[in-house]
């Protein structure tokens, strides 16, 4: 509910939207006065890095497209021969558990320390390490920042903060990244172009790539079994989704021609024995239950054995446009001298991370 209502807050464009953004201006102004000298301060105290590291990151709260990138990301540089570990702040175990099951020859450590879970990580055998969120968190050193913006919730409505919009920083805070990469689920090519062309304008000429974030198979959550998006055309599908941006999910789903039945939860959340209960029963009126991986790691092994099958859709990272510049990250990350270059600096900064 909370959540529902600070996204009409952040992307209406109604008179109570508009009255809300007002009164929350003062709070934003802030915001910002401390994420500036918070992040500067962070900035003075990063060091260097063991082994080459790369921040996957954001600007905006939630439902970017990031841990699928982060998760591309280690697999990329496992491919090329690191040992790569992926280590998260932690704000719940569903994005662990994503990730173990996306790379389950890759650690993951959660711990909000991560110099800590770095020299942990490194102690026990990586040579590269991926951070997943932590283009705010400036006191852990990286050798690159990629930041993820995502079409399917970009808003031409003027960049607001915290709390009064959901940018965690200003537009500016691109310029220090090393590379910028627009994601898009169920936005069209040409929508994902447009926002490139207006971040390129913003970070003053940062690399830039668009990734479709697109959808893979059907996977059952028990059995081992997949299917291709195909089997859902006509199907009354009920689709549970607790993460950032449910609508892009819902949108994949419809496309593939289900008639979709939401039941939409907040982000990383909990669910409880009655919403399984509450769920199972509406299983029963469906051809189909649908999730999220991030929902099938915390719902799976909740999900009654006799009740209809639990499905996840599998989501397929496709670099659509700037490989060059992805390449030109990567081919950073395994140069020997990558882990002597210094940590990232720059005048913005919020006190995530």
């Amino acid at each position: 509910m909370r959540e529902a209502m600070a996204r009409a807050v952040w992307y209406g464009e109604g008179f109570d939207a508009l009255l809300a953004r007002a009164v929350l201006t003062p709070f934003e102004w802030i915001y910002g006065a401390v994420s500036l000298m918070d992040g500067a301060r962070r900035a003075r105290e990063a060091g260097r890095t063991q082994v080459p590291t790369v921040s996957i990151g954001n600007l905006t709260v939630g439902g970017t497209g990031k841990t699928p990138i982060a998760a591309w990301f280690a697999a990329q540089l496992r491919e090329r021969g690191r040992a790569p570990a992926l280590l998260l702040r932690g704000y719940g175990d569903d994005e662990a558990l994503v990730h173990a099951v996306l790379n389950p020859d890759v650690p993951v450590l959660a711990d909000a320390d991560r110099r800590r879970a770095a020299a942990q990580a490194i102690e026990s055998g990586a040579t590269v390490l991926v951070l997943d969120d932590a283009f705010q968190h400036r006191q852990m050193p990286r050798d690159a920042d990629v930041v993820v913006v995502s079409a399917d919730l970009w808003s031409d409505l003027p960049v607001r903060l915290l709390p009064a919009g959901p940018f965690r920083e200003p537009l500016s805070a691109l310029r220090r990244a090393s590379l910028i990469i627009v994601t898009r689920k169920a936005a069209s090519s040409a929508r994902a172009a447009e926002v490139a062309r207006q971040l390129t304008l913003a970070s003053g000429g940062v690399p830039l790539a668009v990734a479709h974030v697109a959808p893979g198979r059907l996977c059952a959550w028990t059995g081992g079994a997949s299917e291709s998006c195909e089997v859902l055309r006509g199907q009354r599908v009920l689709a549970i989704s607790g993460i950032g941006a449910p609508d892009a999910f819902l949108m994949q789903l419809a496309t593939a021609g289900a008639e979709v039945q939401a039941a939409s939860f907040g982000d990383h959340h909990a669910f409880t024995v009655r919403d399984v209960q509450d769920l199972v029963a509406r299983a029963a009126q469906v051809d189909r239950v649908m999730c999220t991986l991030k929902d099938a790691v915390k719902l799976g092994p909740q999900w009654p054995a006799h009740a209809p099958p639990l499905w996840y859709l599998s989501q397929l990272v496709v670099i659509e446009t700037g490989t060059a510049s992805v390449e030109a990250v990567l081919d950073r990350l395994m140069s020997p001298a990558a882990s002597l270059t210094p940590a990232s600096a720059g005048p913005e900064s919020t006190p995530n991370g």
